[in-house]
Order: C-alpha cells, then structure tokens, then sequence
C-alpha cells in the first residue's frame, strides 16, 4: 500500500496558507480588543490623575458636577441584574434544549427552533417597549413605581434566553452519537441517560452558551435604560428603581464634560474588566473541567 505525499498527516500549501490566515486573525481580534482598553484607558486618564480608584467605590453618591463618583450602586444593580437574568434563563435556556432535542417531535422541535432563533434576533428595543408597555405596569399592581430591578431582570431573561437554549442545543448536538448508543445498549431510560452521560459530556459547550448570555446581559443599554427606572440608589428589594453602568454612560454621555466625561469612561473601563473577567473565568473553569 503506497501513500500519497500529501496525505492527511502532512500540511499542503492551501493548509499552511489557511493557519497563517487564521493567526492574523486571530492576532487582529486581539489587537482589537487591546486597543479598545488602550482608548478607555487614555480616556479615563484625565480624571484618574487627581481622582483615586477608591473613591470611586467609597464616595457618598455619584455628582460629578460636584466631585462625586461613587459607581457602586450602579456597580451592584449590573451584578444583580445579570445574576438574577441568569439564574432564571439559565433552567429554562437547559430545559428548551433538551426538550427540543431529546423529547419533541422531529417537527415540533423543528418549528420550536425557529421560533427561539426568532426570539433571538428581536432588538433591544422592543423588549424594552414591551416591558415598559406591559410587564413594568403590572409589576407596579403589585408594588409600585413597576420600573424596577425585578423588571430588568424578567426583561433581560427573556432577552438572555434564546441565546442559553440556542448554545445549549449546539452542545448536545456536538455528543458522541455512540455516547447514545452506548446508553441504550445499557438500557437506560432517557432521563438517566441524559443526566448521567449527555450532560456531563456537554457541559463545557453549556458554561460556554451561559457565559455568553451573562456578557450579553452586562453589557445591555437600552432594555435596562427602559425599565430599571434610572434611579442612583443601592436597590434593597427588587422593586426598587435602580441605574446600570451601561445606562447611565448612554444617559449622561450626550452633556458631561470634563472630569465627568472622564468618570463615565472609567465606568467604561469597569464593564470591560468586568466581561474579560468574566471571559477568563470560564476559561479557567474549561480547563479545570479537562482535567477531571
């Protein structure tokens, strides 16, 4: 038996040509992103000259105007937003892709596909219509002002969900087919099979679909911006009004000047540390789950 000089083991020239092509752009997107935190650096730096990190997390309220910069109660309201967006679509984003995949039928699932690619490519802004139109009103029913933390956190569950359930899918469809065909030879049922073999198998596409839609809730404006109610407060319930990082950037923006534009750069600057943070997380968790 004779091979040929270029079988699948050597590299031909489209193959070497196709690697260099993808190292640029892999070296591209990462300049990309180092320029991003460069501009926001060199913006921020005006204010942080004369103005400590600290003080923008111990300042008794944010009032650039008047040399106030506390971010921490638009800190914490982005944090219990995405968690409280994530701990209710992460379930349900699971329990969508394995009721499509594993128990509706083949047309069914079909057609439930289509309908979460839908929902996924509905803009910002309409969710933010809805929920202000409708769910802030009866939220305020119960407690008002309606605009509120809850809100924001229902809005951007639904915003965050196509995304979990569509990753999700993509994970199980990535299992082994003889993963399954090894489960029913075993006679498992197919709960069990897709507790004790599909899960585990596909968790790290799974971190992966939930880390995407934690940056996608982070980093949400106008949604937020139109049902959160945009109050600078730290929230102690969910029905109170609270501002985000990123509404209050697209808020105030348009008129600061001086050390308060400098100030919503930094706040800038703390949403990207806070997604490549995330993003390093994740990673971390891909590569201690390869090693169990």
């Amino acid at each position: 038996m004779t091979l040929s000089r270029h079988n699948i083991l050597s590299q031909s020239h489209t193959d070497k040509n196709l690697a260099l092509i993808l190292r640029l752009c892999a070296l591209i997107s990462a300049a990309v992103v180092l320029l991003i935190l460069v501009f926001l650096l060199n913006e921020s730096w005006p204010v942080l000259r004369h103005v400590s990190v600290w003080r923008f997390v111990s300042d008794t309220s944010w009032h650039p105007a008047h040399d106030l910069y506390n971010i921490t109660p638009m800190l914490s309201a982005t944090l219990l937003s995405t968690f409280g967006a994530l701990l209710l679509a992460t379930p349900f984003g699971i329990a969508s892709a394995l009721f499509s995949r594993y128990y509706a039928p083949p047309t069914l699932a079909a057609w439930y596909r289509r309908l979460i690619e839908l929902l996924a490519g509905i803009p910002s802004v309409v969710y933010g219509l809805w929920g202000l139109t409708t769910l802030a009103p009866l939220i305020g029913q119960i407690h008002p002002p309606g605009v509120s933390l809850l809100t924001a956190i229902l809005v951007l569950a639904l915003m965050i969900l196509p995304t979990v359930a569509l990753t999700v899918d993509s994970a199980l469809l990535a299992v082994p087919i003889a993963y399954h065909q090894g489960a029913a030879a075993l006679g498992l049922s197919r709960w069990a099979m897709i507790k004790n073999i599909v899960l585990p198998a596909a968790h790290s596409g799974i971190t992966s679909g939930v880390m995407l839609a934690a940056g996608r809730a982070i980093g949400e404006t106008m949604a937020v911006l139109m049902v959160a109610g945009n109050v600078v407060q730290l929230p102690h319930s969910l029905f109170d009004s609270v501002r985000t990082l990123t509404a209050n950037i697209a808020l105030e923006m348009s008129y600061a000047m001086g050390d308060h534009r400098a100030a919503l750069f930094v706040t800038g600057l703390a949403l990207m540390l806070m997604v490549l943070l995330l993003v390093s997380s994740a990673e971390m968790f891909k590569r201690q789950s390869a090693y169990v």
